[in-house]
């Protein structure tokens, strides 16, 4: 990854003289450092200075065209005249100790994140791939009486085997009536027939998160599953379609959820339609009925729909996939059939 080109886009936007960045995501962005602790001061002519401490110097001293100091008090060690702070990243208490009179900037390398470039992507579509290739290799493993931390676990592991640096973020697995509860942590609950099932995980690999969500049923679905089904997966369908470089945040939303509303469900979907990957799980842009901005080529973002009725289950189906030019590419390529188990 060429990181002395975004350091170089990073400068070119400053207001300010440098920019002390803190935020660890954005120190690993923009010199491929991935450390608990570390500081870039970035220039506004492109020069960098990356301080650490002695744990991860060397390491420091890898990443290319930066001057590499040893600190433990990484901020402190890098601050100076005309130096801005990023406000997202420093604390209250640390802000009054390094002198509280530096200009605080928000989001400005989190912007830069957006747009990824073609590594990244290839980074993300390896992630969707490893996360597709464990749903394949769990989902004949799941059965009456096994319990959804169960599936979770199973799940997780099969990622970490396959490659994975780790689960992207905590696995949700919600059975029956729990389905409902969109964030839902999975318990001791056993699955049995009659249940629909929501798997939602992802496998990181080289720092980069993959995101999706499946809804199976355990054993003939009832009519009312079905329908409800067919209605996410067509509204997951039209948000998909509407990703394209230009369109606006909340016009995809608008897409999926104007669908769900026309069914009568607008109170059963009380969350946006999706949120942009890449170092993070969860990282500019954000789909929704109140957001604002427009996509662009090369931006990955996550489409998931999803209905859920207090007491009986729900649904949700999520893909990841990349704004292009001519059209998304879809990373996660798991059926969204409804598979019966």
């Amino acid at each position: 990854m060429n990181y002395v080109e975004r350091r170089l886009r990073l400068a070119s936007s400053l207001d300010v003289p440098a920019l002390l960045v803190t935020g660890p995501v954005n120190v690993r962005y923009l010199t491929g450092l991935a450390s608990s602790n570390a500081a870039v001061l970035v220039r506004a002519d492109g020069s960098a200075t990356l301080a650490t401490d002695s744990r991860y110097l060397q390491t420091a001293r890898e990443c290319a065209g930066v001057e590499v100091i040893e600190d433990r008090d990484v901020a402190a060690a890098l601050l100076g005249p005309g130096v801005a702070v990023e406000g997202e990243h420093m604390t209250v208490a640390d802000y009054r100790r390094l002198g509280g009179d530096m200009a605080v900037r928000t989001g400005v390398v989190e912007s830069l994140r957006t747009i990824k470039d073609e590594t990244e992507i290839d980074a993300l579509r390896q992630a969707c791939a490893l996360t597709d290739q464990a749903f394949a290799d769990v989902a004949d493993r799941i059965a009456p009486g096994v319990t959804e931390r169960e599936i979770a676990r199973m799940l997780e592991s099969r990622m970490t085997e396959l490659g994975a640096d780790k689960p992207a973020f905590d696995t949700i697995v919600a059975a029956g009536p729990n389905g409902a509860v969109p964030h839902h942590v999975p318990g001791d609950r056993p699955v049995g027939r009659g249940d629909l099932i929501t798997l939602d995980f992802g496998a990181r690999y080289r720092g980069y998160h993959a995101d999706m969500t499946r809804t199976v049923a355990l054993g003939e679905p009832a009519a009312w599953q079905r329908e409800l089904y067919d209605l996410v997966r067509a509204a997951q369908r039209a948000g998909r379609k509407a990703v394209r470089d230009g369109a606006g945040a909340h016009d995809v939303d608008a897409a999926a959820r104007d669908l769900i509303a026309g069914a009568g469900h607008a109170e059963h979907f009380g969350h946006g339609l999706g949120h942009g990957v890449g170092l993070e799980i969860h990282e500019l842009p954000f789909l929704g009925p109140d957001r604002t901005g427009r996509l662009k080529d090369r931006v990955p973002i996550t489409v998931e729909p999803g209905v859920y009725l207090p007491g009986r289950g729900g649904v949700r189906i999520e893909d990841t996939l990349v704004t292009r030019a001519d059209g998304p590419e879809l990373l996660t390529l798991t059926t969204k059939e409804l598979l019966v188990l």
